[in-house]
């Protein structure tokens, strides 16, 4: 007999598949994926068969694959960082949204923290909300969380949302304060090295319609912090498409001077213009360069 379903949860070769009833299959996956180097992903929808036990068989294309965290078949990403402790790395959160434009995700901002640094949280927020993203704001007074989780409820029935973002920045916290029912494991920055410790290890999915309690679909996410996205390494896409990842950009591609332009900082560049009048933030920008120059040696033979 065969079952279809969506792969929840998989941690040292078990995988959890959740059936459209609910019910909860645990399977080993079949030795041919090994052999071909697939590996299933959390995400995935997938093929069971009963085999004397499960067996997951078959996974369909999968819309996107993001590597870390990974996960497949996103359809909103809630980018999670704090006002302070630890400091933003903006670059980091850029190459997020970036990664998520390309791959078809919608990136939604949070940031979290709002109560240890009020007006930098406010600056932060304003960067993104200016560049055209949903931002919300958290700190302990959990004010946001109404609206954070009408925004799941509403616009992200049918999709996986996943939460990501850096160890020690409050995705778990926040999760566990949307989501009680949850009861999520929260972490500690290390005072040392400023990383996150007893964190979440592993993704999983959680059905909305659980959390909700009113038959809605999709699910949420919560996934392992990353510390680097290193474009170059993991072959996200090349620099001819980056200024599309830029959603601010759009309404000015293709009006500057040159044909070719790079929109680093050519006389004439109608985004490096907008930087000046304030339209662009610069700190975006900024990321841009700096991805472009990671990206522009990069060829496709060297994969």
């Amino acid at each position: 007999m065969e079952y279809k379903g969506k792969l929840i949860k998989g941690v040292g070769g078990l995988y959890d598949v959740r059936l459209p009833g609910g019910e909860i299959l645990s399977c080993k996956a079949k030795g041919a994926f090994r052999h071909a180097s697939v590996k299933p992903c959390v995400g995935d929808d997938v093929t069971v068969r009963e085999e004397g036990g499960y067996v997951l068989q078959d996974i369909a294309p999968r819309r996107n694959c993001l590597i870390r965290p990974p996960i497949s078949n996103v359809g909103v990403i809630f980018i999670t960082f704090a006002a302070a402790e630890p400091e933003p790395v903006l670059l980091n959160i850029d190459k997020l949204t970036c990664i998520a434009e390309h791959c078809g995700i919608r990136p939604v901002i949070t940031v979290t923290k709002a109560d240890i640094a009020p007006e930098r949280a406010e600056e932060l927020a304003d960067v993104y909300r200016s560049s055209g993203f949903p931002t919300f704001v958290s700190g302990k007074d959990d004010s946001a969380l109404p609206a954070i989780r009408d925004y799941l409820h509403t616009e992200c029935s049918g999709e996986i949302a996943c939460f990501a973002g850096a160890s020690g920045v409050g995705k778990s916290t926040l999760m566990t304060a949307l989501f009680p029912e949850l009861a999520l494991k929260t972490g500690e920055i290390s005072a040392k090295i400023g990383r996150g410790k007893h964190t979440t290890r592993h993704v999983e999915l959680y059905p909305l319609d659980r959390l909700f309690g009113d038959g809605t679909d999709g699910y949420i996410a919560d996934t392992p912090g990353f510390s680097l996205l290193d474009f170059v390494r993991f072959d996200f896409f090349d620099k001819e498409a980056l200024p599309n990842t830029f959603p601010e950009f759009e309404p000015y591609i293709g009006q500057c001077r040159y044909t070719r332009c790079t929109h680093l900082c050519e006389e004439g560049c109608a985004i490096c213009e907008a930087v000046k009048r304030g339209e662009i933030k610069p700190s975006r920008h900024e990321s841009f360069v700096s991805m472009y120059h990671d990206l522009k040696d990069k060829h496709k033979w060297d994969n």
